[in-house]
C-alpha cells in the first residue's frame, strides 16, 4: 500500500510542475494549495532533495523546483524513493531473494508476475501524463 508520504510526493511534484515559472515556490504555498501539512511536507521535501527530485533553497525568494522537466520523472521513481521498494512481498524487497523456500515455493512466480506488473506500471507512467 502506498501511503500518504508517497501519494503526498506525487502531488507536490505536479505542483511543481504546474506552477513552474523559472523561479523558486514556497513551500507555505504548496501546502496551502495541496491542504497538506507544512511541517509534513518539509519531511518529504528532505527526501526528494536528498534524492535528487528537487532543488530547495532558502531564505527570501527560496523554495523548492524541479530538477528535471516533467517528462523526465517517472512515478515509479518518485513512489521507490518514499516508499521504498514496492514489492508485494518481503522476499521481493532486495534483489537477492535470499528466502530459504525460494526454490520450492509455489507462489514466488506469481508474486513475481504481480511485482513486475506493478514496477512495469508506475515507470511507465511520467509526471507530464498526471498533468
Amino acid at each position: 500500500m502506498v501511503s500518504t508520504k508517497g501519494r503526498y510526493a506525487i502531488r507536490v511534484m505536479i505542483d511543481l510542475a504546474e506552477n513552474n515559472n523559472g523561479n523558486f515556490i514556497p513551500l507555505k504555498d504548496i501546502a496551502e494549495r495541496q491542504n497538506i501539512s507544512k511541517k509534513y511536507l518539509e519531511i518529504i521535501m528532505k527526501d526528494m532533495v536528498a534524492g535528487n527530485l528537487v532543488t530547495g533553497a532558502s531564505g527570501k525568494g527560496g523554495g523548492y523546483k524541479l530538477n528535471r522537466k516533467p517528462e523526465k520523472y517517472n512515478i515509479g521513481e518518485i513512489l521507490e524513493l518514499m516508499e521504498g521498494k514496492l514489492a508485494p512481498v518481503a522476499c521481493l524487497t532486495d534483489k537477492k531473494n535470499t528466502c530459504p523456500r525460494k526454490n520450492q515455493c509455489h507462489t514466488l512466480p506469481m508474486w513475481e508476475e504481480y511485482d513486475k506488473m506493478v514496477h512495469d506500471y508506475f515507470y511507465s507512467k511520467k509526471l507530464v501524463d498526471l498533468l
